[in-house]
């Protein structure tokens, strides 16, 4: 997993190797290596502002870290089995996170006490993400199905089940009107989360996709696959504009920074690209 800070000075990766790693965009600035999950890391984010980074791990924990020398953190313990998924809500209040027990959490972040969990998935939890505004929660699963919850009420409001696999990732549209998800089925769909209809299909790649990140603009989205790609798709076009051939193996996530200027990827090859859009 991989994640860009606001402004844009650190990137932020988590491995299997248990650690989360800080790297400064700044040359000859030095990485931070912080050391506390007791198992791989699956999943980090910078909160809004940049002042926290959290992280999800297969040692069922999430943690808070301050991105600094010290590298201090908190310990949610958060679900029973791996935690797949951390996201911040946009005003940096909240923490929503998506484990293989099947649940959804939602976390506030400056007391750091649990809210509540929505249970109506029947198998892993990939992925779980915020509406801008925050009133969405999109969750995907090995369930084959994307749910919609409306966080006030915190019922199911729509599941999306149309996807020939299971779906390793969602994510909204900056503009929030609809989401973005991607399939083991190869796929990429986005869908219109008011009228709940399929917007866009693509088969654009050859294996699993694992990871997408819209473009700030809205106006286009990356993805990355086991095929060992990463594509930009042209959403306001309805097609593939690039392919990009960075990885030896897999690409396993894909992020736009916070600017649009440019976006990283990391792979089962042990190497993390940034590029400059």
């Amino acid at each position: 997993s991989v994640d860009f800070s606001l402004n844009k000075k650190q990137l932020a990766s988590g491995s299997m190797d248990s650690c989360l790693m800080i790297w400064s965009m700044r040359p000859q600035m030095r990485a931070y290596r912080f050391v506390g999950h007791k198992d791989a890391v699956m999943c980090v984010q910078f909160s809004p502002s940049g002042h926290l980074v959290a992280s999800g791990s297969r040692d069922k924990t999430v943690r808070l870290w301050v991105p600094n020398v010290k590298g201090e953190s908190t310990v949610f313990k958060a679900h029973t089995a791996t935690v797949r998924s951390v996201q911040f809500s946009s005003d940096g209040q909240s923490l929503v996170t998506a484990s293989d027990d099947k649940t959804v959490k939602v976390w506030t972040v400056h007391r750091q006490k649990f809210l509540f969990s929505l249970n109506q998935h029947i198998n892993w939890v990939r992925c779980a993400k915020f509406s801008p505004d925050g009133r969405l929660i999109a969750s995907a699963s090995d369930d084959k199905t994307i749910k919609l919850w409306d966080k006030t009420s915190r019922e199911c409001i729509h599941s999306f089940c149309e996807h020939g696999g299971f779906v390793n990732h969602v994510d909204f549209h900056p503009s929030g009107t609809c989401i973005a998800a991607a399939g083991t089925d190869n796929t990429v769909k986005v869908w219109d989360v008011r009228m709940n209809r399929l917007l866009q299909h693509y088969q654009v790649h050859s294996a699993v996709v694992n990871c997408l990140s819209f473009h700030p603009s809205g106006n286009y989205l990356i993805t990355a696959s086991n095929d060992s790609t990463l594509k930009i798709l042209d959403l306001l076009e309805g097609r593939l504009l690039y392919t990009l051939h960075g990885h030896q193996g897999p690409a396993t996530c894909v992020a736009f920074s916070r600017t649009g200027d440019f976006f990283a990827s990391g792979g089962s090859d042990e190497q993390v690209c940034d590029v400059s859009a």
